[in-house]
């Protein structure tokens, strides 16, 4: 298996606005935690990225991805119009192929 598959699909559901995708690389208890918000669910998570993320049309730049079992950590930029809004750290934790946790810094 791939450990950075998962991470990547990620980034290319999110970037492409293809929800089912994102729903097909997530367990269906996902959580993800990061500076502004929690989110406890997969559900939530999707809805929020579907619906009411501030900046959709966004893409995500990734400077480095380094990959252990089941463990991935990327860091990288969140471009919009050529310009960075941000810069993040995603630390993703994997079962199988799908992510069960992500813990996410931004800057």
């Amino acid at each position: 298996m791939d450990s950075a598959a998962p991470a990547r699909r990620y980034y290319d559901a999110l970037d492409d606005h293809n929800y089912e995708a994102l729903v097909d690389v997530l367990t269906p208890d996902f959580t993800q935690r990061r500076p502004d918000r929690t989110f406890d669910d997969r559900d939530a998570f999707v809805e929020f990225m579907r619906e009411q993320r501030p900046n959709p049309d966004t893409d995500h730049e990734l400077e480095s991805l380094v990959a252990a079992d089941e463990q991935v950590a990327v860091r990288g930029r969140v471009i919009e119009g050529g310009t960075t809004l941000f810069e993040f750290a995603d630390f993703f934790e994997l079962e199988g192929e799908q992510i069960h946790r992500l813990e996410t810094y931004s800057r």
